[in-house]
């Protein structure tokens, strides 16, 4: 009997094919790349031609030898994986590993693709193979030999000049300049007051409001009423000239139809779920990653949406037809347009996946396959379900008035409403939407107004405004704004997102991306120094160039040559800036103390203040910046706050000296030999010594609730650690061996484990060596909080399905 290899990513998804394809076919999963470029200088050689050095992965190693012994029973190879760049370049290095240990042969190999996870389209793909696709592979390897000489040559150069351990890739750096570029106009901006007028009438009883839109014979803009003043005046004029009264001038009744938007494309989905679920990008594509590969139900494994990384706003004939019968069963017969809805793409660059979004079968109603679903895969595939349910039905209709009020010739007041006459398809997405771009909410309903008539003035209602800076971008508009500026690519966004946030360049609050110190100085570096490439239409441009590549109508590896031949003369030319140049010092005043100058910057271990300059007599003093102050915005008071530490409080009844101090594992209070950490809640620059006194009590209540035994006035106790039970005389610290029983240790054994411990410790460095690094930390401030110091060049992880940058 034949039997065929079939070769997927995911352990889940190939569960999921291996019952569809029966016992003539063995699925097994690659997990991923099976090899990547090797971590260091020189994987992608361009003295070599841009070759590329590739090493199998360590962790999938034990998966090609599953792989590799499967083959040798098989008759053909079928490479099943995703239907994309990324998933061809999974095939092709695959296949060349095999190819390298000999493991082909003879033997066919097919590569075939589906767009979702049903019998129907597996048993389709199955049967009509192909070749792996080269230009589809090239694409893939020049985006990655990209971003490497990208990541490779400007990160240690941010190492040098800025601070260890940041990284600049060829799309997180174009992001990140979004995020700093809306934060600096948010700073600039000088907020403007102005004020509004509404009338509040009514007729036979029904109480509506309306706007100001004509004063004194002119349209009302909105600076027209610039201040209180301004306002009152406007009141009291429109007042005398109403008399009470407002005259119905003219009533404009129109029926309003709202169209359905298409179905979810990637990019649309990450924005969606992000605006109505809280999704994080990559929790949205983790999830639909899960509703694609398969989900158990009722004993069976079903992949309930399609593919998700797609540009396409396109659905398949026949699954248009099932959505429309399920739209008449579910909403009637006349929610079903008379032709299908079809949708143009807007991005140029659309390519790869030839649908959107969709449920494999829009019969599984949500709420039919909810319980066999986690609480995150019920809500997304809800919610892609509704919207391409959605996409197919008929417009949703309203009825509009318009009416224009007058207080006199001169004045003039204007009331709209809205009524819902036909939900159309916000029977399935829901009425109050904000996706569409011509969404509004509903407006509440006027009463019968008739031209000609008059309505009674119950009163005039000023209120002041003041204008609003642009907003800071949320997850949902960040990637909206890149779509627009085709920086990456839909698949890309969510390791962008979680890139900068693991850098530490931004972080989210309430719910909107706030750049940090580093971020800011990092953009400004790259900005300054490499404005080409963080240019959007630069980093737009080169995504054409590999969308090219990917057709097959031009080469990779003249891009890489055009690419290196401008870019690695300017990072020669960069090396010779001084560290001073890229983080500037901001002047905050002087010290009245001693009379010198104050700066905030950031410096190789993170952001501080300093008193003095390098110049002056005797050194000068730093301070680590403290959680929720920054460079930018710290003022000369906050400064000379973070001096005072240490902090002398008194002395316990004990008679030791207590000092408050910031460590390595954050802030702490030190008495005699002793040491305390503060509560997150405590303020070492305020805390006093009747809170430590707690502290101390309560670490002392821990300890002895913590020991197994303890010997007298040795001060030497074995006590139950986090990590497992040790030895400790209050200054030193030994671990137990695992064929010592705790409560059994005499303590004689327990002096001479101690005494090993201290004699196993490494030799202190000598004062020379201690000189070198002093010069070296130029932010060695008051035992500053923890951060890691770089001092080896880290390779770029190694993520699937995702931008390396």
């Amino acid at each position: 009997m034949s039997r065929n290899l079939v070769i997927v990513e995911s352990p889940a998804k190939a569960k999921t094919i291996q019952k569809y394809l029966g016992p003539d076919y063995e699925v097994l999963a690659s997990y991923g790349h099976v090899r990547d470029l090797v971590p260091k200088d020189g994987a992608v050689d361009p003295a070599r031609g841009f070759e590329m050095k590739y090493e199998l992965i360590a962790r999938n190693e034990k998966h090609v030898r599953a792989i590799l012994g499967e083959l040798k029973r098989a008759d053909a190879l079928y490479l099943a994986t995703d239907p994309d760049r990324e998933g061809e370049a999974i095939a092709w290095h695959l296949l060349q590993v095999l190819k390298e240990r000999k493991a082909i042969g003879d033997k066919p190999v097919h590569r075939v693709v589906f767009y979702e996870i049903t019998p129907r389209e597996v048993k389709r793909a199955i049967a009509e193979p192909r070749e792996v696709a080269t230009p589809l592979v090239n694409a893939q390897q020049a985006r990655r030999a990209l971003d490497y000489l990208v990541g490779f040559n400007l990160s240690p150069l941010l190492w040098r000049k800025v601070a260890p351990g940041l990284s600049a890739g060829r799309v997180q750096s174009p992001a990140l300049r979004l995020i700093c570029e809306r934060e600096l106009e948010i700073r600039a901006f000088q907020p403007q007051e102005y004020w509004t007028l509404d009338a509040r009438a009514n007729k036979a009883g029904a109480a509506f409001t309306a706007k100001l839109v004509e004063y004194n014979g002119a349209k009302v803009e909105q600076f027209t009423l610039g201040d209180a003043g301004a306002a009152e005046a406007a009141r009291a004029a429109i007042e005398a000239a109403a008399g009470g009264r407002l005259h119905v001038d003219k009533v404009d009744k129109k029926q309003r139809r709202r169209t359905p938007g298409p179905p979810f494309t990637t990019s649309t989905l990450q924005q969606d779920a992000n605006r109505r679920l809280g999704f994080t990008a990559s929790r949205t594509m983790r999830t639909a990653q899960q509703l694609y590969e398969g989900v158990e139900i009722d004993g069976h494994a079903v992949g309930l949406i399609s593919y998700m990384r797609t540009d396409s706003v396109h659905l398949a004939q026949e699954a248009v037809g099932e959505i429309r019968g399920v739209i008449a069963a579910q909403f009637g017969a006349k929610s079903v347009p008379d032709t299908p809805n079809f949708f143009k793409v807007k991005s140029k660059n659309a390519q790869e996946a030839h649908e959107a979004i969709r449920p494999t079968s829009a019969q599984r109603l949500p709420q039919d396959v909810q319980r066999h679903l986690t609480a995150d895969q019920a809500k997304l595939y809800t919610l892609i379900w509704k919207r391409a349910v959605a996409s197919q039905m008929v417009p949703a209709l309203f009825d509009t008035v318009a009416a224009t009020l007058r207080a006199s010739d001169r004045h003039a007041f204007r009331a709209t409403g809205q009524v819902l006459v036909e939900p159309g398809f916000l029977a399935a997405w829901g009425v109050n939407t904000a996706d569409e771009d011509n969404a509004k909410d509903d407006e509440k309903r006027l009463p019968a107004l008739v031209e000609g008539e008059s309505v009674q003035l119950e009163a005039l209602l000023p209120e002041q405004h003041f204008t609003q800076p642009p907003p800071r971008y949320t997850e949902a508009s960040l990637v909206k704004t890149l779509e627009e500026f085709d920086i990456g690519r839909p698949s890309t966004y969510a390791t962008i997102i979680s890139t900068l946030q693991a850098r530490d360049y931004v972080h989210l609050d309430a719910k909107a991306f706030v750049p940090t110190d580093v971020g800011m100085i990092v953009n400004k570096f790259l900005t300054d120094h490499f404005t080409r490439y963080v240019d959007y239409t630069f980093t737009a441009k080169l995504e054409d160039e590999l969308d090219a590549i990917s057709r097959g109508e031009a080469e990779w590896i003249p891009l890489l040559a055009h690419f290196w031949g401008d870019f690695k003369p300017l990072v020669d030319e960069k090396m010779e800036l001084k560290r001073s140049e890229v983080s500037e010092a901001r002047l905050l005043g002087n010290d009245p103390a001693s009379g010198k100058p104050v700066t905030a910057r950031l410096g190789r271990y993170g952001p501080f203040v300093q008193i003095g300059t390098k110049d002056d007599a005797d050194k000068p003093r730093f301070a680590s910046l403290r959680g929720g102050l920054r460079i930018d915005t710290v003022t000369l008071d906050q400064a000379l706050e973070l001096f005072r530490l240490p902090r002398h409080l008194g002395a316990l009844p004990s008679g030791e000296d207590v000092t408050i101090n910031i460590g390595r594992f954050g802030p702490y209070a030190h008495y005699g030999d002793q040491f305390v950490s503060l509560k997150k809640d405590d303020d070492p620059y305020t805390i006093e010594l009747p809170r430590v006194m707690e502290l101390i009590e309560a670490k002392q209540v821990a300890l002895e609730a913590a020991t197994i035994r303890k010997f007298g006035e040795t001060g030497i106790r074995v006590v139950k650690g986090r990590f497992g039970p040790y030895i400790t005389d209050g200054k030193r610290r030994a671990r137990i061996p695992k064929t010592k029983d705790p409560e059994a240790l005499s303590v004689f054994e327990c002096e001479a484990f101690l005494a090993e411990a201290e004699a196993a410790k490494p030799a202190k460095k000598k004062a020379g060596a201690r000189k070198t690094a002093t010069k070296k930390v130029e932010a060695g401030a008051s035992k500053p909080a923890a951060r890691k110091r770089t001092t080896v060049r880290k390779a770029p992880v190694r993520r699937k399905k995702t931008d390396p940058s």
